[in-house]
């Protein structure tokens, strides 16, 4: 039976595609139009061409379990996108660009005159109890003051269609390739969708991002010499590291192809010997970058890199330290980062958190907990976090001894109605919960991608959307129905 729009319930929450049973939004109505016209076999033969495709093309994700180890799944992908106006997109952007911007700010003012701590604005023993707070970035400033070259926030929607920031991913954020799969899967799914609609493009990250790279040169010469520093193939997101280099047109490296030598110049070996890094795209955590200077066990990282770089004979985005900011109890501040350093009004807002650390507000999670979303400061992935409604008595406590014993490392916030997305179930179609995560590339300017990678929970009733916890992912269309 082909889809009915009328039988679609969209229950309390904010449907991103339809307002209400057999009412679909203005822009999404050629788009549920499209689908309710298509037979069980043909909903069937496109969901089977997205699989085939995505197989073909080798999209991967890895995760690891106690049972198994590490293995690499196919990546999951509903073929029902996810489309949002061009107009509520603008002003999203112009909101991303204000947060990255004040977050740089902040990041270069920590490592050196930490002005916004003297002034009363965040406190110091916050910083002070920061996991990723380096000292040994203290008293230098990379080039233009950035930091986080590449950010990925993460963007939620409530029940009244209000978009938030959930949290800033800025240390080595992930998931871009899986944006730019996700579209060319789709176009070969559904082009006649393409032709219908004024889509946006986010093909041309890839340029985007070498250009963004090839502006941190030390070195003013035409082609820079550009590479994607890998942990290597067991980590979960090589297939991301592998890619970009592929479509950069970088060398993809690990640890010990890269040398420092005498000069404090970073050097590839190459069959011809050695050549000079200008720039490194790393994708390898703080504590693992240089044993010289941090984890004197780490195999992954090379050893004088650090030197090098305060040397300023090399690049490296993400900066080493910028993970200061990328910390849920610092989330918490980010509007008050925004008025102290750039003196406006935060155009995008943070979800209500409440910090732990903060007697009083402990007191209120404590009491409250079967109610709130509790998270660590500095986990990802979905992992380490408690969902109070959907939590036993048991989790609860545990949760509650877990803040009572170390308060600065939790936030919790109100259990948020996300928005949902039809999501292909069988033969018919569900509401699922889905958050996004546009990327943001800082350098001479600030870019951010059309869209960004829509992550969907495929568990009924689950907010989880984490590949690693089950969830899957989507297209994003930005459309422009004034241009149209």
């Amino acid at each position: 039976m082909p889809i009915d729009w009328n039988k679609y319930d969209t229950g309390p929450f904010y449907d991103e595609l339809v307002k209400s049973p057999g009412e679909p939004r203005a822009y999404a109505k050629d788009l549920c139009d499209y689908i309710q016209d298509l037979s069980d076999a043909e909903l069937q033969e496109y969901k089977a061409a997205a699989e085939s495709a995505i197989k073909v093309m080798g999209i991967t994700f890895r995760v690891y379990n106690d049972e198994e180890g590490s293995i690499d799944r196919v990546w999951p992908f509903d073929i029902v996108p996810r489309l949002i106006e061009l107009k509520e997109w603008q002003q999203i952007e112009k909101g991303l660009k204000q947060r990255v911007k004040a977050l740089n700010m902040f990041i270069d003012d920590l490592y050196n005159g930490q002005k916004i701590i003297e002034d009363g604005i965040f406190p110091r023993d916050l910083l002070t109890h920061s996991k990723n707070f380096l000292p040994e970035c203290k008293g230098f400033s990379p080039p233009l003051g950035i930091w986080a070259h590449i950010c990925g926030s993460d963007l939620v929607r409530d029940q009244t269609g209000t978009v938030y920031v959930l949290e800033d991913n800025l240390r080595v954020p992930s998931g871009v390739s899986y944006m730019l799969e996700n579209r060319h899967v789709m176009k070969r799914v559904f082009p006649e969708m393409f032709s219908k609609y004024d889509i946006l493009p986010v093909d041309n990250y890839p340029s985007d991002l070498y250009d963004m790279l090839a502006t941190l040169s030390p070195r003013d010469i035409p082609e820079p010499e550009i590479v994607v520093l890998t942990p290597g193939i067991y980590n979960s997101a090589y297939f991301e590291h592998a890619y970009l280099a592929q479509q950069m047109g970088a060398e993809l490296v690990v640890g010990d192809d890269l040398v420092v030598d005498d000069d404090n110049c970073v050097y590839m070996r190459t069959i011809n010997g050695l050549s000079r890094v200008d720039v490194i795209y790393r994708r390898i955590d703080d504590a693992f970058i240089d044993p010289e200077v941090f984890n004197p066990e780490s195999t992954l990282g090379v050893t004088g890199l650090m030197r090098a770089w305060k040397a300023g004979n090399v690049a490296l985005a993400n900066a080493p330290g910028s993970g200061v900011a990328d910390d849920k109890v610092v989330y918490s501040y980010v509007p008050q980062i925004i008025e102290y350093y750039l003196n406006e009004k935060p155009l995008l807002s943070n979800v209500p958190t409440y910090r732990c650390v903060n007697p009083e507000e402990k007191e209120y999670v404590l009491a409250n907990i079967e109610k709130m979303v509790v998270k660590p400061a500095n986990e990802s992935g979905g992992y380490g976090m408690l969902i109070g409604p959907h939590a036993s008595a048991k989790e609860h406590d545990e949760f509650r001894q877990l803040i009572k014993d170390d308060p600065r490392n939790y936030v919790a916030q109100p259990m948020l109605l996300l928005s949902t997305a039809p999501t292909i179930v069988g033969n018919e179609v569900e509401g699922r919960h889905l958050d996004l995560r546009p990327f943001i590339l800082s350098g001479q300017d600030v870019r951010v991608t059309m869209g960004g990678l829509t992550r969907v929970a495929l568990v009924k009733g689950s907010t989880v959307v984490n590949s690693s916890q089950g969830g899957g992912s989507k297209d994003t269309w930005i459309v422009d129905m004034e241009g149209s």
